[in-house]
This record gives structure tokens, C-alpha cells and sequence, in this order.
């Protein structure tokens, strides 16, 4: 079964990469742009000769293939992990209450509050220009830090509402664990160092746009895993066979 929800995950992660790509193109893209054009105006990359050095890949091949690429590796791993997690939590979540399509739908939105949002809101996502290059690699793992305090939360307060349950009310143990999740994601955004800098005279239409962009992003994709996943899943789990190309191209020869 295990394997089953992987692959019904990477299908999931497959579709949600094609269309993060699509929104990315439409509406990320145009910021990213604009940042580049603020960066270069700024300090125009000068080679050890004095000529200006020439990107070595170009800024059309970035936003065409290689974000193409990016969103679709990007997507298999979100799907695969988002598969073992919700074979390793079915029955344990909602257990006798949910199907597993809406556990999958209500894992799917819990991971983009506690994998992204929650992190994102003390390291906002920043375009180009803004921040040390040289300080890319501790922003980073700060960021990793904070993803990893947050799911760290969650499943300390998922264990929390556990607990109370059998003392509690539902309703009162769920608040409760939220609860518990909030105050140590708090706690742990505000002890760690702030991130980059934004520059003064940055335009703040663009760094907005690339935010809203980024959020757009990660829900594109975080409810397009679920949206998939689900009636997959729930087929998988239900006993029925998952639909093939090869079965759809024979029912459709038997229609004609």
C-alpha cells in the first residue's frame, strides 16, 4: 500500500510542479525582473578586465526551462514526502472520523501553514538584491531552523491534543494543541536573528509582488497536491485499482 500512495503522491507532485510552473511564469516572473533590473542598475557585473561578464545561463533559459525543471523536481519531492507522511499518519489522524481523502486534503493544508507559511512569516521570501550574497548560506539554514522548529510544533501539539483528548472535550483538546503549536513557534521565531536586510531604496511594489507571488506559489501547489492526492488515495485505500492510460485507451476503443 505503501508503495501505492508514493506513486499516487508523485503523480500528485507532477501535477502540482506544472502548475506552480504556470502561476510562477504568469505572475512570480514580472517581480523576479524587476529585481534584476534594480540589482544591475546598482552594480553592473564587471569582469577582471573591466567588461561587463555575461550571465552563464541565460535569464530566458532560467524562467523557461530551468524553472520548468526546478518546479517539477521541486514537486516530486513535495509529493513523494507528502505519500510516506500520510501513510505513516492515516488512522492515526482523525482516526474513525476522516476518509483518507479528507485526511489527505486537511495534511495538505496543515503542510502549507506549518512547512511554509509559518516560516515564511520570519523569513519572508526576498526576490534578487536583497541580502549579503555572502550571507546566503546562514539565511539559509536560519530558515531551515525555522521550518524545522515549526513541524517540531506541530507534531508536539498534534501529541498535546492527543493527550487531552481523553480528558477533553474534541473541540477543547484541538484548540488546546493549536494552541501549544503557536506559543513555541512564537517563542522560537523570536529568539532567532532577524533576516536580510531590505534595501532603502528598493522598490516596495516589487518586493510585494514577489512576496504575494511566492505565497501564490506555495499554495498552487501545497492544494494541488491535496486536490489530486485525495481521490487517489481514496481509491487506492478503497480496494479499487488506480486508473491507467492503458485501461482509459481500452474503455475508450470499447465506447467506439
Amino acid at each position: 500500500m505503501v508503495r501505492t500512495l508514493l506513486i499516487c503522491g508523485l503523480v500528485a507532485g507532477v501535477v502540482a510542479g506544472v502548475l506552480a510552473f504556470a502561476f510562477e511564469t504568469v505572475v512570480g516572473e514580472p517581480a523576479v525582473d524587476a529585481a534584476i533590473a534594480y540589482e544591475e542598475a546598482g552594480a553592473p557585473a564587471v569582469s577582471a578586465a573591466g567588461e561587463p561578464q555575461s550571465e552563464p545561463v541565460s535569464r530566458n533559459a532560467q524562467k523557461g526551462l530551468g524553472l520548468l525543471s526546478a518546479s517539477l523536481v521541486y514537486g516530486l519531492a513535495l509529493g513523494g514526502l507528502f505519500a510516506l507522511v500520510f501513510a505513516l499518519g492515516y488512522g492515526r489522524i482523525g482516526r474513525g472520523r476522516w476518509c483518507p481523502g479528507t485526511t489527505a486534503l486537511g495534511l495538505a493544508a496543515a503542510a502549507f501553514v506549518v512547512v511554509f507559511l509559518v516560516p515564511a512569516l520570519k523569513y519572508p521570501p526576498n526576490p534578487p538584491a536583497v541580502g549579503d550574497p555572502d550571507t546566503i548560506g546562514e539565511r539559509t539554514a536560519l530558515y531551515l531552523t525555522m521550518v524545522g522548529i515549526s513541524v517540531a510544533a506541530a507534531v508536539a501539539g498534534w501529541r498535546l491534543r492527543r493527550g487531552l483528548a481523553a480528558r477533553l472535550s474534541g473541540d477543547t483538546a484541538s484548540v488546546l494543541g493549536a494552541l501549544g503549536y503557536v506559543v513555541i513557534a512564537t517563542l522560537a521565531a523570536l529568539a532567532l536573528p532577524g533576516g536580510a536586510a531590505i534595501p532603502p531604496t528598493f522598490p516596495a511594489d516589487t518586493l510585494w509582488e514577489f512576496r504575494v507571488a511566492s505565497i501564490g506559489t506555495q499554495l498552487v501547489l501545497w492544494s494541488t497536491i491535496g486536490a489530486v492526492f485525495a481521490p487517489l488515495a481514496q481509491r487506492a485505500m478503497s480496494g479499487r485499482p488506480l486508473p491507467s492510460p492503458r485501461r482509459s485507451r481500452r474503455f475508450a476503443a470499447a465506447g467506439d
